[in-house]
């Protein structure tokens, strides 16, 4: 069997159709370089891995038994990859024909280069603006806070989200959108792969920081494109709220060390006070829910700030 030149690795917990979809545009193209389809299914419960068993037997399919979260999963698939170019992909994406060959084409073509990433669109073909720069402590105090409404705020919010960036040219960007990434494999292995202490957010972040110390910069490519259907992960905040900013944490003190975790917990701390407002407005006649918030809100303050 030919050795493949990329390794695609999707990670999938319970979004079966979105996963056909995501494997259905892998599969409609000849790739011009050979590549396998690595789908590493954390524990689903929507029948996605036996789907994919029975709709593309050629997919390799790793099945586990429980939810690893997103940096170990990737992990494990990429663990798994044989080609020299591995590339992590959403679930919720639908490769455009030639895009995946692109982004190799231009890792092949600029050796200084540590990773890349596509343009990604919304199933509308609207351009999405989700490159980004480096979080400070500017951005960890504004990002979806009141803080970030008002000057100097707004400044640094727009500074952090690249809105001076139209994302229809390529450049050099320090965080592009993890939906898709691509590196040498082997780079990826000297890397050490995702940090598992960032289990499911900053871990990208992370990855790209890292290269860019390395003097390994990373190209966004808007001629390689992709679409993208948002996700909805964050509507429930309450439910996402310890892992996020655990994860948060975790970032900044590997990054900034004391002085970023005890930033973050201020952080935390003005956050969940601005979320216990919030509670009313979205539970406005039910009393037993706006308790059931306040609640889990009190306890992950807690958890956080011992963390």
């Amino acid at each position: 069997m030919t050795a493949p030149v990329l390794s695609v690795v999707v990670l999938n917990w319970n979004t079966r159709e979105l996963l056909l979809a995501c494997l259905r545009a892998l599969c409609a193209e000849t790739p011009r370089h050979p590549r396998e389809v690595i789908v590493v299914d954390n524990g689903s419960q929507d029948g996605s891995a036996d789907a994919v068993a029975a709709a593309f037997p050629l997919v390799r399919l790793l099945r586990n038994a429980e939810n690893r979260l997103y940096a170990a999963g990737n992990n494990q698939g990429a663990a798994a990859a044989r080609g020299e170019y591995l590339c992590t992909l959403n679930s919720d994406t639908e490769v455009r024909s030639g895009a995946l060959d692109r982004l190799v084409d231009f890792l092949r073509e600029h050796p200084d280069y540590g990773a890349c990433a596509p343009q990604l669109v919304d199933p509308d073909g609207s351009v999405q603006r989700a490159c980004q720069r480096f979080p400070t402590f500017g951005s960890a105090l504004c990002f979806d806070s009141w803080w970030g409404t008002w000057w100097p705020g707004s400044a640094i919010q727009r500074r952090y989200l690249m809105a001076d960036f139209d994302h229809l040219e390529s450049r050099d960007v320090e965080q592009p959108p993890g939906a898709v990434f691509v590196m040498r494999a082997a780079e990826w292995r000297a890397c050490g792969g995702l940090d598992e202490q960032l289990s499911l957010f900053y871990n990208d972040v992370d990855l790209s920081r890292r290269l860019w110390r390395k003097g390994r910069r990373i190209r966004y490519v808007a001629d390689a494109v992709v679409m993208h259907h948002r996700g909805a992960s964050t509507r429930n905040f309450a439910k996402m709220l310890v892992l996020w900013h655990r994860n948060r944490l975790a970032y900044f003190g590997k990054h900034h060390g004391r002085c970023g975790r005890l930033w973050i917990r201020l952080c935390v701390w003005l956050r969940i006070r601005e979320e216990r407002r919030r509670i009313v407005a979205r539970h406005p006649h039910d009393p037993a829910a706006q308790r059931a918030e306040r609640e889990y809100l009190d306890r992950a303050a807690a958890e956080l700030w011992s963390s």
